[in-house]
């Protein structure tokens, strides 16, 4: 019998008051809400989609939008602050959404009329005594101190935020043999899909560690969905018997958990890569992806005809994916023993190179670089096109310190995988640390946020996060950088970086050096072997010209620095020999000189002028120093670190002169004009 008008009424009104009640818990979904009424999830969804002509999940959405939207019209809140507050995981899907309800982004709210038809009112009347009851619980919410525990998603262009996204996520197979041994095969047919479909430039593909912690998981389609924000999902579980390969896909639409497309596969071993191509391309056709004739030709390319090597390379991906010593060197073997069997296995060359990399990437002794460069160089041979090969090729010029010919290899590596973590991670790094740019960095921190999609206590996520902070931090965004650290930390409380990077966005809201200390002490207690803070307490006592104390701790970074043979913290070389010298360590500072003389020749990045400005500081060479200086303050995209140029301790002497007040303005003027550039392109997509 079907349900009254006044049934319906009164049923909608009730599961309205609850969406409304639980708007800000992000968690609370179909689910919940049919667990709340006291009724089964498919009867829920009955009464739903015949009372309204929506899907469970669309009618909360809708509610939250609506409540979103009169949040937006008050303007005492941001648009990313509304998302949390109306539970949208996700500042860019709560746009989304409210673009594809409304017509217009949420940042436009106020200057937009918003158009209702007779059909289907945008907002859900309610009762007076509702509307009161919603008033009085966001007045709450606004009192609460909630931490918003969310990921944060970069568009694909700064300037361009696509509406029209589609987005996937490959969930761990299963290996439906008895024997546990096959488990490497199942995981590898797995990455072996994902790769496929990272090659579509108009998909968004979940990258494989935001994954694998569902691996055992017990959660629903819709409760993954909503925390990895994706719009598909390709399951799947297999074994391998012989020389038989017997497989099961399926395509499941995310919003209304439909199966779209499933496929059973029993064919023999040898077909194993036209299964792999055959995957991928029925995969965007169900989801009507865009594949250019370019991405085809990556996705049907076959890895190698060996099947023995093939097995080997399979074998070899999960050490190397630990990207611990012992787990790379072991994944080495195994990729050589796949080149034993087929020479001509780009991928597997490509690997060897990468893990060589990976090996010694922060050592000073550098054993490795001619076999990197051999094992890319024949990569590149054998397949001039592959993301992995020409990621290695980048990695060989990286560790030659020839940064400006590895970029291109990168960027070329992310036109033929879009998605690949790896090129990503690099680029962020490559514009942080090796050829600074604080907008290049940013951007594909965001990036890398984007593609390490997960929930709950991850630590890839948390990392992701870290470098986000970081990255919003070096372009002077202190408030938001605050926000994305204590992000990550709810992620993972473990995370081993992320205290040390808040003490330093501390530091830029208080500008308190004794607060500093006390902070990087307290940390570096917590693990002495932390040489990265170690450096950090030494240098902010010099800073203070507190002598001796710098020396206690610059003494143990030194030491351990060479005990361990690592290149590392090299710019600091001139503030380590000063304070040597400052205690009576004479020769020994004379050392460090050296070495900084060295090092400021030969650094090509924008600070090197900062660099020679500081070696002319140290031999007194004052109109060179403020000729250096003025040099910099030409650059742009520099660090928001160097704004502290004028505290530096060499600097004293010339600290006083009109010349050196000029430049030390110039420097601020500048990048506080970068900033806010900068600060409009993420204004502009609601981003901040």
């Amino acid at each position: 019998m079907a349900d009254s008008p006044k049934h319906s009424e009164d049923f909608l009104s009730q599961a309205t008051a609850l969406v409304v009640e639980r708007a800000a818990d992000e968690q609370f979904g179909v689910s919940e809400l049919a667990e709340a009424m006291n009724m089964s999830r498919s009867n829920l969804l009955r009464k739903i989609q015949a009372a309204t002509g929506l899907s469970a999940s669309l009618f909360i959405r809708k509610i939250r939008l609506e409540i979103g939207i009169d949040l937006l019209k008050e303007g005492n809140l941001t648009v990313s602050e509304v998302s949390y507050q109306v539970g949208f995981g996700s500042a860019s899907y709560f746009i989304k959404c409210f673009r594809e309800q409304y017509g217009f982004p949420p940042g436009e709210v106020g200057k937009q009329r918003i158009e209702t038809s007779s059909e289907e009112p945008k907002h859900v009347v309610q009762p007076k005594e509702e509307q009161n009851s919603k008033i009085w619980i966001f007045g709450i919410l606004a009192v609460l101190a909630v931490v918003a525990v969310a990921s944060f998603f970069w568009p694909k262009s700064i300037s361009e935020l696509s509406e029209e996204e589609k987005s996937i996520a490959v969930l761990p197979f299963k290996n439906e043999s008895a024997d546990s041994t096959n488990l490497y095969f199942i995981n590898g047919l797995m990455e072996s899909t994902l790769n496929n479909l990272q090659k579509i430039k108009n998909l968004r593909v979940i990258s494989r560690s935001s994954v694998e912690k569902y691996r055992n998981s017990n959660k629903s389609i819709s409760e993954m969905a909503e925390e990895l924000d994706v719009s598909y999902f390709v399951s799947g579980s297999g074994q391998k018997v012989g020389d038989q390969v017997l497989l099961n896909i399926q395509l499941i639409d995310a919003q209304t958990e439909r199966q779209i497309w499933a496929e059973q596969y029993n064919r023999r071993l040898a077909d194993i890569f036209s299964i792999q191509n055959e995957i991928a391309t029925k995969i965007s056709d169900a989801i009507q992806v865009i594949v250019t004739p370019t991405e085809l030709e990556q996705i049907e390319k076959r890895p190698t005809e060996n099947l023995l090597a093939y097995d080997y390379y399979l074998q070899a991906l999960e050490p190397y994916h630990s990207r611990t010593d012992e787990g790379l060197l072991k994944g080495i073997a195994l990729f050589e023993k796949a080149i034993e069997q087929d020479p001509e296995f780009s991928l597997a060359y490509a690997h060897v190179a990468i893990s060589y990399y990976l090996l010694e990437m922060f050592r000073s002794e550098k054993l490795f670089t001619e076999k990197i460069n051999a094992y890319a160089d024949k990569a590149l041979l054998l397949d001039s096109k592959s993301a992995e090969s020409l990621t290695a090729k980048a990695f060989y010029y990286i560790q030659s310190e020839e940064f400006g010919l590895a970029r291109p290899y990168l960027e070329k590596a992310l036109e033929y995988n879009a998605n690949s973590a790896l090129a990503i991670q690099m680029l962020a790094d490559f514009y942080f640390r090796l050829a600074p740019n604080t907008e290049k960095y940013l951007e594909y921190a965001l990036l890398g946020v984007k593609l390490q999609v997960t929930n709950g206590d991850s630590t890839a996520q948390s990392y992701s996060l870290l470098q986000l902070a970081n990255a919003l931090m070096t372009a002077g965004f202190v408030e938001q950088a605050r926000e994305f650290i204590d992000r990550s930390l709810v992620y993972d409380s473990t995370n081993y970086y992320a205290p040390h990077l808040r003490s330093y966005i501390l530091f830029a809201k208080e500008k308190d050096n004794q607060k500093m200390l006390q902070r990087l002490i307290k940390e570096w207690k917590k693990d002495s072997s932390r040489l990265d803070i170690l450096q950090d307490i030494g240098k902010f006592y010099y800073l203070e010209k507190k002598y001796d104390s710098a020396f206690m701790y610059y003494h143990q970074f030194v030491e351990a620095r060479e005990k361990n043979g690592l290149a590392i913290y090299e710019l600091e070389n001139s503030k380590i020999g000063w304070v040597y010298e400052k205690t009576g360590n004479v020769q020994e500072a004379m050392k460090f000189f050296k070495e900084f003389e060295t090092f400021a020749e030969s650094d090509q990045s924008i600070y090197r002028n900062i660099a020679l400005a500081t070696q002319s500081a140290l031999e007194e060479n004052w109109g060179k120093t403020l000729a250096y200086l003025q040099d910099f303050s030409r650059e742009q995209h520099f660090q928001y670190w160097f704004l502290y140029l004028e505290d530096e301790p060499l600097f004293e002497p010339i600290r006083s002169r009109p010349e050196f007040r000029n430049i030390m303005e110039k420097i601020k003027t500048n990048f506080w004009n970068q900033h806010e550039k900068i600060k409009a392109r993420l204004d502009q997509e609601g981003l901040l």
